[in-house]
């Protein structure tokens, strides 16, 4: 009845997270990564923890500039998010490749996209896990929203070039007794 998997395909049932594109400015100028291990760890102030190794360009533009923006890319962007995973920011300038506009960032010297739905300013605030995991505890400082948008389904990724889309939105508010205090 049930078919077992290999332990290392964990990550194709438990990244729920949406794919992110993460930003940075380093010496080398702007690049831009496409990250899926990540997850909030607390909400106040709210945290990020993302893993990021260090053979993409963007850790060490991290650790060099402790800062960076999470943009959150919708459905229409999901090859360019595809194919700027496939590639390094040592080779490629992948703001020019693929299409994409960075504007500046309110609190940070990495650039927000412009074609995403949202991005979040972020300040590295804990790098205890770096060494052993290449996990980062990200603080998030601004968050701008493009609340005209008309494309909103955000992109997951379940393994091997597979992704999810956005379907429905199931409404549980009215059971969310607890966590009432989070909610606008």
């Amino acid at each position: 009845m049930f078919k077992h998997l290999p332990s290392r395909k964990a990550y194709t049932l438990l990244e729920s997270g949406p794919i992110v594109l993460l930003t940075t400015a380093g010496s080398k100028g702007h690049n831009v990564m496409t990250l899926g291990f990540h997850m909030m760890v607390q909400h106040e102030p709210a945290l990020v923890a993302c893993v990021i190794g260090p053979w993409n360009h963007s850790h060490t533009a991290l650790r060099e500039s402790g800062e960076c923006v999470i943009s959150v890319p919708t459905v229409d962007l999901a090859e360019q998010v595809t194919r700027i995973g496939n590639c390094s920011g040592q080779d490629v300038d992948k703001f020019a490749t693929f299409g994409l506009h960075a504007s500046p960032a309110s609190t940070v010297n990495a650039p927000l996209i412009e074609e995403c739905i949202a991005n979040l300013e972020c300040k590295v605030a804990d790098t205890a896990l770096v060494e052993p995991y290449n996990m980062f505890i990200l603080e998030v400082s601004r968050i701008r929203v493009d609340r005209f948008r008309r494309e909103r389904r955000l992109i997951h990724h379940a393994g091997n070039g597979a992704f999810i889309v956005d379907g429905d939105t199931v409404d549980m508010r009215q059971h969310m007794t607890k966590w009432r205090y989070l909610m606008d």
